[in-house]
């Protein structure tokens, strides 16, 4: 037993010094985490602001400004000016500098002054469909208000009560009030990068080593192929669950995202996901005849399946039944459910301990899997 964990720990600290040996790789690993969160994480929102929004007022009266102003005071339009027909929005469209027009038509004031429907129109740019799809339900909510007011002033007008026998909704966001999506990203984006680095890293690691032709040597020494996965996994354990500390600070010093749940529970969530993502580079290390090659795969399963099918920034229930059974291939499935459950809702190990359970499932079935590939390859 002693001299078993005497080996792996040697193969261990071969692996610490090849590291620290070349600057580069600690930048690579322990940098550029950080500042990929950042890019990611400034980059990448689904809040929608200051939509550029051009206005024709063909009516010009007072019920038409007041329209307008009700539209354009909520912060989600930004008016960049008054346009003077039809084909002035066209142009605004077409140049891409406005996504979003308010149309009201002439005799607009007169229709409410009448008690007739009075038109207004909002065209709105579907290239884009995010904020089309927000600028539409803005539109038609601010149209709702503005016609509720309208009605409620000439009810009054005319002495009558409105208020009897309507419904008031009362409408609570919970985990997430302000509904950030810095907070609905981070978590996720924290999975992708880990994911990203150590499969990446230890993609190449026996590559490397049958390039140099030190794999040999390893190969017709006393060392099991048991040990030497577990001692080229080490390292980058340790390197891996540095990231999640560096960018669990960052994301709490800069984004301000709250960790409402159990930390313990997140740090053997984390741990078990690095093993699972250590496990995925050692099997294409295994299997990659150059290092290009396994750089490229690396990449290739890091990377798309950790932004597609993980639920980082897709809800996995809108994705097609097939992609949705092969996201429980990847670890990062199981470990975007637990860093959001235990960042936004505080949930313990009651509500996430199915995710664990498949992560240490998958974590041994990996470590497994790649020493007995690299026991073939050998």
């Amino acid at each position: 037993m002693n001299a078993s964990l005497n080996r792996t720990l040697s193969i261990a600290m071969k692996e610490f010094v090849h590291i620290a040996r070349d600057w580069r790789m600690i930048v690579a690993v322990l940098i550029m985490p950080l500042a990929q969160l950042l890019l990611f994480a400034y980059a990448i929102s689904f809040d929608v602001r200051n939509v550029p929004t051009v206005v024709f007022d063909a009516d010009n009266t007072q019920a038409s400004r007041d329209y307008i102003a009700t539209a354009t005071n909520t912060g989600f339009f930004d008016v960049i000016g008054p346009v003077g027909s039809n084909a002035q929005i066209d142009t605004a469209f077409d140049r891409g500098d406005a996504r979003v027009a308010i149309v009201v038509e002439r005799g607009f004031g007169d229709a409410l002054a009448q008690a007739r429907t009075a038109k207004a129109t909002v065209l709105v740019d579907g290239s884009e469909p995010n904020s089309a799809q927000l600028g539409r339900t803005y539109a038609l909510a601010l149209n709702n208000i503005y016609g509720n007011r309208v009605l409620s002033q000439w009810a009054t007008g005319r002495g009558m009560n409105m208020s009897f026998g309507q419904l008031e909704p009362r409408m609570r966001t919970w985990y997430n009030p302000e509904r950030s999506s810095a907070d609905f990203l981070i978590p996720g984006l924290m999975v992708v990068i880990i994911m990203i680095v150590t499969v990446q890293q230890t993609a190449v690691t026996l590559v490397r080593e049958r390039d140099a032709g030190t794999l040999e040597q390893l190969i017709v020494s006393p060392l099991r192929q048991g040990e030497l996965v577990l001692g080229k996994v080490l390292p980058w354990v340790v390197l891996g669950f540095a990231d999640t500390v560096g960018i669990t600070a960052v994301s709490l010093a800069i984004f301000h995202v709250p960790l409402r749940g159990d930390v313990m529970l997140l740090a053997v969530a984390m741990f078990l996901f690095v093993l699972c993502s250590l496990s995925i580079g050692l099997v294409i290390s295994a299997v990659a005849p150059t290092i290009e090659s396994a750089n490229m795969i690396g990449l290739l399963i890091s990377f798309l399946p950790g932004f597609m099918l993980s639920g980082m920034a897709f809800p996995l229930a809108s994705i097609p039944k097939f992609l949705q059974f092969v996201s429980y291939l990847f670890p990062g499935r199981y470990m975007t459910d637990i860093a959001r459950g235990v960042f936004l809702r505080g949930a313990g190990w009651s509500a996430l301990g199915g995710q664990v359970g498949a992560l240490v499932i998958y974590a041994a079935a990996g470590l497994a899997l790649a020493t007995l590939l690299n026991r073939r390859r050998a």
